[in-house]
């Protein structure tokens, strides 16, 4: 597996995300007096892998961790960082929720059915603990209900709640002095206890959330950073099929009709059905 690194803007180097074991971004935001760390990793390995990388470059290591979301794939790293970490009450609460459960194959096939995870996300547990699955819980503890700032000397970061249907506790993390904007997994569809799905409402209002700091990169955890320009090209499409899914409501065909008479397209791309079927999945029947 190649490991990609970039330094993002003047403060922030980001460990880009790896889809085999599902190992989202991880970025250290290097101000004058402090480091954060954002999200801890999917595990121990993947921690250690972008701490010895920093190492490397002589960046001073991180003294502090903000967490986007609670679940596994930006959390299960915090026991190899032992760093204080500050998340949204929500998260808090997940995560304390977590401890004490069985990660065995067993345990995992339980905390499916229960609806706790997801398979693809045991099966990406297995793959990335292999056999010794040495799974401790850390718990946040410098919590926040709306937003908090940490000032690192020459760069504050803002971690702000957004929640979303990804996940309720969701939060973003703008790098003010660099205009760099972190959105976890915040635009992400529901993935866990159900089918996946997208309230066209909820999608429309982070959003316009994101599009309001306008910031000169947008970074999604599973994704690769973008310009302004290019993150607001990549969601037009979807952007305008949750408007016209907030028009026509359960009415597949209509909107299936709208979008192709916006887009002026005979077929909607693939990616355009796959979101149809999460934005149906949302709404409510009348």
């Amino acid at each position: 597996m190649t490991h990609h690194y970039q330094q993002l803007s003047p403060h922030v180097i980001i460990m880009h995300a790896e889809h085999e074991t599902d190992r989202p971004i991880l970025a250290a935001i290097a101000g004058e007096r402090r480091t954060l760390l954002m999200d801890a990793g999917n595990s121990p390995v993947h921690a250690e892998l972008f701490r010895s990388e920093l190492e490397r470059r002589g960046v001073r290591l991180p003294e502090i961790m903000a967490l986007t979301h609670w679940h596994w794939d930006h959390t299960f790293g915090m026991q190899a960082w032992g760093l204080p970490a500050a998340a949204h009450k929500e998260t808090a609460r997940a995560l304390s929720s977590l401890r004490g459960l069985d990660w065995s194959d067993g345990g995992l096939l339980n905390l499916i059915s229960d609806g706790i995870i997801s398979e693809e996300s045991a099966a990406d547990i297995r793959k990335e603990f292999g056999s010794h699955r040495d799974i401790r819980i850390t718990e946040p503890d410098i919590l926040f209900q709306d937003r908090i700032e940490l000032d690192l000397g020459g760069v504050v970061c803002e971690l702000v709640h957004v929640g979303g249907d990804h996940s309720a506790d969701s939060c973003i993390l703008h790098v003010r002095e660099d205009r760099v904007l972190f959105l976890g997994d915040a635009l992400g569809p529901f993935v866990y206890g159900g089918p996946r799905k997208y309230t066209s409402a909820a999608f429309l209002k982070l959003l316009s959330t994101a599009y309001g700091y306008n910031a000169d990169w947008y970074v999604e955890s599973h994704g690769v950073p973008m310009s302004g320009e290019e993150f607001r090209s990549d969601l037009a499409g979807w952007e305008m099929l949750a408007r016209a899914v907030e028009r026509f409501g359960y009415n597949r065909e209509q909107v299936i009709r709208e979008m192709k008479a916006l887009l002026q397209l005979d077929e909607l791309p693939k990616d355009l059905l796959q979101g149809l079927d999460y934005f149906m999945a949302g709404v409510e029947p009348v």
